[in-house]
């Protein structure tokens, strides 16, 4: 795989897109400092994954986008694209089929890049993941940028191993362990999660199974309720159809009664159609008597209409004749007026008609006269058109310079103002005021946050505190239950021990106790009450006063005495209670039984002459000097005198009387230490509840106190969100009001020389203008002459003119006044003759309108007789109609009182109905509920028996239903819940199964990996080791150089340089100068390219620290491995430039915009070899 092509669009110094080509295997770039050859690096190292901005040269990722110059504004985005030639197919994975393969990145100045993969959108892990194991990524050995060299001979061990591991291609193993090592976590991570839910499920299923079988019990009831349901539905079935059976007879009895009504009711009806046929009868012809009346009515009205039209016609017709007569007198007066003004018109135009050729005459002298005069003016017009021109071309000259003066003028002031209005908005900072609001915000902001943490903590520490107070309540609940168990174990003791103690003593007696009360000894100490000794003498002492440790302790011996010698059965012991034993040891004799034990009370008296011996020689020893009333007593409870023994040897089960009394006094002690415990236990798990109700009241206003402080926490991040956006705005405008003053600055410069110059073009136009005024007043004195003319041999013709004119009008205006008489005359004579046609027609109208009115009298008349024979008529035939009428309506009463009755036989059959409807209803419904139930009432009510009753059966169903309540609230679902929890249980185990196997192989795959990576890591740096050992001296002319491993564990050990230059015996790395360290480098690089060579590899000025010597043997070795990896190297360096096939130049000639120029050396070579 080779890099063909490099492509860069406005990054950094390549604001232009340019194109790099890489034809061969060395190529150099070449150029002066600062002119952009180390952002081709940079463009290489960012178009692979890049995400340092100190890596990159810059401040933020942002920064590699061209930010613009002199005479150029910055871009909006930044692009690179690595081009590749994979013809060969050495990329694996799926793009190994690609003969050519194109990498790409692009950033925005919102900081957002874009990586492409063959023109496809992927992710910057894409990107490194296709170069894993290829040496090349954006920090590998194959891209060595300045200072580069000597960081990494100078790199920690650490970071050493990464170059080898790269070479060793074990990045990728790394990578896969990485993600493993996340599955793994993840994994156990969805384990511990799983088991969790695995327990809760558990507990889920042990509360649902038991609401399972509560459910089941309910589902039990619950069906013998719907039986017995059923069954008093059918029972009230039952019931019911015996009431719908007796309803249905009263319906029955019903319909008869009202059929029987229907009947009278039709009879009454007969004969109200009888009735109403004889109306119809007499209607019909009292309507023929009523219809002739109205038609003789019509016809004398009509005779009345016919004579009054006739008189009112012929009254119309008179006074149309009349109008006609006057109108034909008027018209005969007008057409003889006509007739005067017709002779004096025509005698007025031959009059004037020898006038109007004279005129004529005299108005075509007059205008060849003021044509040649216009023509005279018209020469004159042309020359002063010209002046005129002239003038124009030089006011227009001035106008436009004065035009132009006044705007620059107001464009200087316009300039001055918008300078001033931009100063003052620079003056008055309004992004500084944003600066301190912005600031106040993020003072306001850290204030909220602090303030949201300090809630949060403070909630956290409720919680944390809560889980305590719950836990010490608990913890104290527990150990109150402790230690009422150990209280109720130590008075069961107690009493156990008492019994014993009361018991081996004898003194619970009946009779010593009524003694006792006699001689008010019922609250006397007992000598062992308060008696103690060492440990190693109990027994012994126990043996001497076996038989008077139950004695009681009194100050009135004498009284007590004589009590004691009314003792009437049993035995008891009474003794002085006279002080503390405080005898002094006396050295000289032997040690005594009473110097081993304390009393409140003086044993002297019981004790004294008793001698202590640790054993039976001793004691036989001391005896034989003892009197006769001494004696002594050994540890182990012999007691020896002159001539007696005696020893007490209690059984297991009796225990030494001192020692249980020593425990009941401990266990008394501890009784009520116990009591004092419990009692402060309650409180504590007391004020632990209470702490916890307080805490949890706490807990709610802490966790509304932090939503409270993060939404105002929201809110304030959002509104300093604006505010930075608008101080972002204010300093862009900062920026462009400073490019706008510079632009104002140059504007004004260039307008103060429009100025100039315009002033200059105004004073040369008013010099030609004021020269061109004098040939303006000679001729304004020559057009004044030409223009009088003209006026007075215009004005002569236009009198002339005017006068034919006028005259020609008036003989026009009176041929057409002529014309108009003579039409008028013709229009009057044929209205005369129209006026006398209608006279004639209206004297013959108003005739025969006279004629016809007589006879229509006469017929009036006759009629008139007609009507009042009718007139009787049509009364006899109106009381014929009224007595039928009379009659029809006593029948319509009848039938009105019939159907009333009807009406409610009717109503009183639909109650019926309704009554049996409601019955049928209520069986229906039964009938369907039974049916839900899945029932048949015929099915049900044989099994019933004949004494099946309903409140019998109401009864059964209130027992289920109460039954029913006593079990509660009942979860219904929980059966199918149970069933579905359980099988999600038993899906969670088998996915417990899958994940515990799954992490068993990763386990194992992580293994794998581990000793992949060691056997590949340790053989490459075996051959790297050689490799360097090998390259070393060739660079140096001799030396050695070696790796050597810092650490036992292959995986995570690091890896260390020597180098010793020919005739050195350094001790460490450091202590070689700048040049060798460089040359060591070099070698290190180039053995990690044999061991495992990168597609190419970039140098920057690797051969800037080396002498010439160095250099020679640097470039020879690079031109050696360019055989099998392609370089590209910066230089300045003439013996290296030697060696390149190709060089490529960067120049600068516009200030800060990189361009490429290249030169093919052999071409250039073969060219120069021709010519």
């Amino acid at each position: 795989m080779r890099l063909r092509k490099i492509k860069l669009a406005g990054f950094k110094s390549f604001v232009d897109p340019t194109t790099l080509i890489v034809p061969g295997n060395l190529v150099g770039i070449v150029g002066p400092n600062g002119c952009g050859k180390s952002n081709i690096i940079d463009a290489v190292t960012w178009v692979m994954g890049e995400s340092s901005a100190k890596h990159l040269r810059g401040e933020s990722l942002t920064d590699v986008i061209f930010n613009g110059s002199n005479t150029r504004q910055p871009v909006g985005q930044a692009a690179v694209e690595l081009m590749f030639d994979n013809s060969e197919n050495k990329l694996g994975g799926q793009y190994a089929s690609y003969n050519e393969i194109s990498v790409k990145r692009q950033i925005d100045r919102e900081g957002i890049s874009v990586y492409s993969l063959n023109g496809t959108r992927c992710r910057r892990k894409d990107i490194q993941g296709l170069f894993l194991g290829t040496g090349l990524g954006p920090r590998s050995y194959a891209i060595i940028e300045q200072g580069m060299i000597s960081r990494l001979i100078e790199a920690k061990p650490d970071e050493l191993r990464t170059f080898i591991e790269e070479a060793a291609g074990i990045s990728k193993y790394r990578e896969r362990r990485r993600e493993t090592e996340n599955r793994m976590r993840h994994t156990r991570e969805n384990l511990a999660r799983l088991n969790d839910i695995r327990d809760e499920l558990a507990k889920q299923i042990d509360h649902l199974q038991r609401q399972a079988r509560a459910a089941e019990r309910y589902q039990v009831l619950k069906e013998e309720e719907r039986r017995v349901r059923a069954e008093l539905l059918v029972l009230q079935w039952r019931d019911l159809n015996t009431v719908a059976e007796e309803r249905a007879l009263v319906v029955r009895a019903r319909e008869n009664q009202v059929e029987l009504g229907i009947a009278e009711l039709r009879n009454t009806e007969a004969g109200l159609e009888r009735d109403r046929a004889g109306l119809t009868s007499a209607n019909e012809r009292f309507n023929q008597a009523q219809s002739g009346f109205y038609e003789i009515g019509a016809a004398i009205s009509a005779l009345e209409q016919r004579l009054h039209a006739g008189e009112e016609r012929i009254q119309s017709l008179t006074q149309e004749l009349e109008k006609v007569q006057s109108a034909a007198q008027t018209a005969e007066q007008q057409l003889a007026s006509d007739r005067q003004r017709l002779d004096q018109f025509m005698r007025d135009s031959d009059s004037l008609q020898p006038q109007l050729e004279g005129s004529r005459s005299e108005s075509g002298a007059a205008y060849g006269t003021l044509g040649q005069a216009e023509q005279a003016l018209q020469g004159w017009q042309v020359e002063w058109d010209a002046l005129h021109g002239a003038a124009m071309e030089t006011a227009r000259q001035v106008e436009t310079s004065r035009s132009r003066i006044e705007h620059l003028e107001l464009a200087l002031e316009e300039i001055r103002e918008q300078r001033a209005a931009l100063q003052h908005e620079t003056e008055t900072n309004v992004g500084q005021g944003l600066i301190n609001t912005q600031r106040q915000a993020e003072e306001q902001l850290s204030e909220f946050d602090s303030a949201a943490d300090r809630a949060r903590a403070h909630s956290e520490a409720v919680q944390k505190e809560l889980i305590a107070v719950r836990s010490r309540a608990e913890t104290a609940a527990t150990a109150l239950s402790g230690l009422r168990i150990r209280l109720q174990e130590t008075s069961s003791e107690i009493a156990a021990l008492e019994a014993m103690q009361g018991g081996t003593a004898g003194t619970h007696g009946e009779n010593l106790e009524r003694w006792r009360r006699n001689a008010g000894l019922e609250t006397a100490a007992r000598l062992i009450d308060g008696l103690t000794a060492d440990k190693e003498w109990t027994q012994a002492l126990e043996t001497v006063l076996y038989g008077r440790l139950q004695d009681l302790a009194t100050t009135d011996f004498n009284t007590a005495i004589t009590a004691l010698d009314r003792l009437d059965g049993g035995r008891i012991g009474i003794f002085v209670a006279a002080g503390e034993s405080a005898g002094a040891a006396d050295r000289n004799r032997p040690p005594r039984l009473l110097d081993k034990v304390r009393a409140p009370w003086s044993l002297g008296p019981l004790l004294d002459g008793i001698y202590v011996a640790d054993d039976l020689e001793s004691a036989l020893r001391l005896r034989a000097k003892l009197a006769s009333n001494e004696s002594v007593v050994t540890r182990s409870g012999l007691w020896l005198g002159n001539g007696w023994a005696v020893a007490n040897r209690p059984s297991e089960q009796e225990g030494s009387l001192l020692v249980r009394e020593r425990r009941l006094q401990d266990l008394r002690t501890s009784r009520g230490s116990l009591q004092r415990d419990i009692e402060q236990q309650d409180q504590v798990r007391l004020t632990a509840v209470q702490r916890a109700v307080e805490l949890e009241q706490e807990a709610a206003a802490a966790q509304l106190q932090l939503n409270t402080a993060q939404a105002s926490l929201a809110d304030l991040r959002s509104t300093n969100a604006g505010l930075r956006a608008r101080l972002d705005a204010a300093r862009e405008r900062h920026e462009q009001v400073q490019e706008e003053l510079q632009d104002l600055d140059a504007q004004e410069v260039r307008c103060g020389d429009d100025l100039a110059t315009a002033r200059q073009r105004l004073e040369h136009a008013q010099q030609d203008e004021s020269g061109l005024s004098e040939q303006r007043n000679r001729l304004v004195a020559l057009r004044d002459r030409h223009r009088a003319a003209v006026e007075q041999a215009r004005a002569c013709w236009q009198s002339t003119h005017e006068h034919s004119h006028e005259i020609a009008l008036r003989l026009e205006a009176i041929s057409s006044q002529r014309a108009s008489i003579e039409q008028a005359m013709e229009r009057v004579t044929r209205q005369i003759q129209s006026y006398q046609a209608q006279q004639a027609d209206l004297e013959q109208a108003r005739t025969a309108t006279r004629e016809p009115l007589a006879g229509l009298r006469t017929q009036l008349e006759a009629r008139l007789g007609e009507r009042v024979h009718v007139e009787r008529e049509l009364a006899a035939f109106r009381d014929a109609v009224q007595a039928v009428d009379a009659s029809l309506r006593e029948g319509e009463r009848l039938r009105s009182e019939q159907e009333r009755n009807i009406q409610s036989l009717r109503d009183e059959l639909e109650a019926a109905r309704m009554a049996a409807q409601e019955i049928t209803v209520r069986l229906q419904t039964l009938i369907e509920q039974l049916a839900a139930a899945g029932h048949e009432p015929q099915n049900l009510l044989p099994g019933l028996g004949p004494d099946a009753s309903i409140p019998a059966w109401t009864e059964r169903l209130e027992s289920l239903t109460r039954r029913i309540e006593r079990l509660g609230a009942i979860n219904l679902a929980a059966i199918d819940e149970h069933r579905q929890f359980t099988e999600r249980k038993e899906y969670l185990d088998r996915q417990h199964a899958d994940l515990t196997e799954a992490l068993t192989t990763l386990e194992t795959a992580i293994r794998k990996i581990d000793k992949e990576s060691r056997t590949r890591f340790q053989e490459t740096f075996d051959r790297l080791n050689a490799n360097l050992k090998e390259t070393f001296p060739i660079l140096f002319g001799g030396g050695h150089a070696y790796l050597e491993l810092i650490g036992e564990d292959l995986l995570e050990t690091g890896v260390s340089v020597m180098a010793r230059p020919p005739g050195k015996r350094n001790s460490n790395i450091h202590l070689l100068s700048g040049g060798e360290k460089a040359l060591t480098a070099v070698a290190l690089v180039f053995s990690i390219f044999k061991l495992n060579p990168a597609p190419f590899c970039i140098l920057d000025e690797v051969d800037a620290p080396l002498d010439d010597s160095n250099t020679a043997r640097f470039s020879q070795l690079v031109a050696e491995m360019a055989r099998d990896v392609q370089f590209i190297f910066i230089t300045h360096n003439k013996i290296t430039m030697e060696i390149a096939q190709q060089l490529l130049g960067v120049t600068m000639q516009e200030a800060g915009v990189s361009r490429l120029v290249s030169v093919d050396v052999d071409e250039a070579v073969r060219m120069a070899a021709t010519a």
